[in-house]
């Protein structure tokens, strides 16, 4: 396992390397989700794939998940967004594919405004673009919204464990990075794989992503996939769509 520093030095950023063996193709960057980590069963199939064909990529934690230095609870969009560009900048080389799951799929889309010049595509897995706004805030009846604004913290019940804290510093720091989808000029090609059945990120977001672009995009619905997206025929969707952007 490899490290690298956070934009300001102050943490040590967990990454996992695999480098290219065969023909020379673009590089994969993997961004996890939200409480999410660079093991998960998505990103360990990725990683088999890629060994098994030649690819480099490159996976890592984020500040306060996994084997990244951090506490969760520190962490914001601003934060993750630089620490994905710190991944990007110092443990990438040449094109790379950008593939994203959820919160790494609103990181990816963030980046690609960032450092169009070195995308060779984005494969983004139910994108949460804006999600502490959107997704977060404005799905907070206004008893939640109180109790934030007064603890600084609200515990979120999660479907895939214990309850997950949830900040009045993410809230308030995403609202520095949201997207005008409208606005948005994504510069590289662009798909989106995302479950008709999700339940914490519907697909109409990615539906409306993709209707507003100009450029190449294309958005395939998984009739009975759910949020997660980590069924061995919903993987082989996933590596079939970053196949098609080499």
């Amino acid at each position: 396992m490899l490290s690298v520093a956070d934009a300001w030095g102050k943490r040590r950023l967990a990454v996992l390397r695999d480098a290219a063996t065969g023909a020379r193709k673009p590089g994969v960057l993997w961004l996890p989700g939200f409480n999410s980590v660079m093991t998960s069963s998505k990103a360990t199939a990725l990683a088999t794939w890629a060994g098994r064909t030649g690819r480099a990529l490159t996976r890592f934690d984020y500040s306060g998940h996994g084997s990244s230095d951090g506490k969760f609870t520190d962490g914001t969009i601003g934060q993750w967004l630089a620490d994905t560009r710190a991944v990007f900048e110092q443990m990438t080389l040449g094109p790379q594919i950008v593939v994203g799951s959820s919160m790494g799929g609103y990181l990816g889309l963030l980046l690609a405004q960032s450092a169009p010049e070195r995308l060779a595509g984005l494969v983004l897995i139910a994108p949460a673009w804006n999600m502490t706004e959107r997704l977060m805030w404005a799905g907070m009846p206004a008893s939640t919204r109180a109790a934030l604004e007064r603890d600084g913290v609200w515990h979120r019940p999660s479907a895939y464990g214990e309850p997950y804290p949830i900040t009045k510093a993410l809230i308030e720091d995403g609202r520095q990075h949201l997207i005008d989808i409208h606005n948005l000029r994504i510069p590289c090609p662009l798909r989106i794989l995302h479950g008709a059945k999700d339940a914490d990120v519907p697909f109409d977001g990615s539906v409306a992503l993709v209707r507003a672009q100009a450029g190449d995009a294309r958005l395939v619905v998984v009739p009975d996939g759910d949020h997660r997206l980590a069924r061995e025929q919903d993987i082989g969707l996933l590596i079939g769509l970053i196949e098609e952007l080499e």
